[in-house]
């Protein structure tokens, strides 16, 4: 009998006359092993938890060939709590809750807590595939948000390519996605152009010349072992949890997973604040923040 191991021996054969095998062998066992999970996971009230490490790079761009190495390394330090994050992600059939293992966001160098960060980092996020709805709740400078929108669509390309992490077999999956759907809870004074307009004041809005929208490239393993839809953040839609991925600057991997847990959680979404969507959430985000732009140059004059 062919069992899942001999099939990723099997893909591992790379000459030229294996790669219809491969590819057909893909679509077969992919279905067989995730009708075979299916039946474990619909035989009880199953529920997971996957704990990923996120991390990401920045770009000094021209002001940081400036810098002298010392001066890099200390801005990277400073900055360590914004890059290197923790999440935790509970899942079950068709609901799941990403929320961040949170801990004092603290500028190591001075010791001040960084309160400009924390209105743009992501807020607890509930997801529903059955429904294909989304609840997450945000903090913007003391004001409390629900924003309830649709689950983000991702049109992914699945390959055959494979690669373990941990006790899992995953399978790499690529799409492509504007960038501010992916980060719509953040800011960045480049988008001001793909806003409508910019509000300088409560009678006068001025027209702004629309720019091209900006894609960010992913990349996804999934496993199909754990044949939910779930992924952390705004991933979702593969057949199986997805372990790790990469956008832009960020890479996010799973490195733990804790099945039946001992005390399961109640999954559900958000209840408290000012119900918003998305695209209404980035324009309050945006007019704000021109307001407070406003109000500085006002009184440097």
């Amino acid at each position: 009998m062919l069992t899942f191991n001999n099939y990723i021996f099997l893909l591992n054969i790379n000459n030229a006359k294996t790669l219809i095998l491969k590819s057909l062998l893909l679509k077969i066992f992919s279905i067989a092993f995730i009708l075979s999970a299916n039946l474990n996971l619909n035989a009880q009230d199953f529920q997971g938890k996957a704990y990923y490490f996120s991390k990401s790079t920045m770009d000094l761009g021209r002001w940081g060939a400036r810098l002298s190495e010392a001066q890099k390394k200390q801005i990277k330090a400073r900055m360590k709590n914004r890059l290197e994050k923790s999440y935790v992600l509970t899942f079950n059939k068709e609901e799941s809750f990403f929320k961040e293992d949170e801990k004092l966001d603290v500028d190591a160098m001075s010791g001040a807590t960084n309160s400009w960060g924390k209105n743009f980092r992501q807020g607890d996020q509930y997801k529903n595939v059955k429904t294909n709805s989304q609840v997450q709740k945000q903090e913007f400078y003391g004001k409390l948000f629900l924003v309830k929108d649709s689950l983000q669509p991702i049109e992914w390309t699945m390959g055959d390519e494979t690669k373990q992490i941990g006790n899992y077999t995953c399978f790499k999956a690529t799409a492509s996605v504007a960038t501010e759907d992916l980060d719509w809870y953040n800011f960045s004074w480049d988008r001001l152009g793909n806003n409508n307009y910019e509000k300088k004041s409560d009678s006068t809005k001025v027209e702004t010349k629309q720019k091209e929208i900006q894609m960010t490239d992913i990349e996804a393993w999934y496993t199909p072992q754990l044949p939910v839809m779930h992924g952390p953040s705004e991933y979702w839609g593969l057949p199986g949890l997805i372990l790790e991925v990469s956008a832009g600057n960020t890479t996010m991997l799973c490195t733990k997973i804790v099945m039946n847990p001992d005390e399961k959680e109640k999954i559900e979404a958000p209840n408290k604040g000012k119900e918003i969507t998305k695209k209404e959430y980035q324009k309050t985000i945006v007019q704000k923040m021109i307001e407070f732009r406003n109000n500085r140059m006002r009184r440097r004059s």
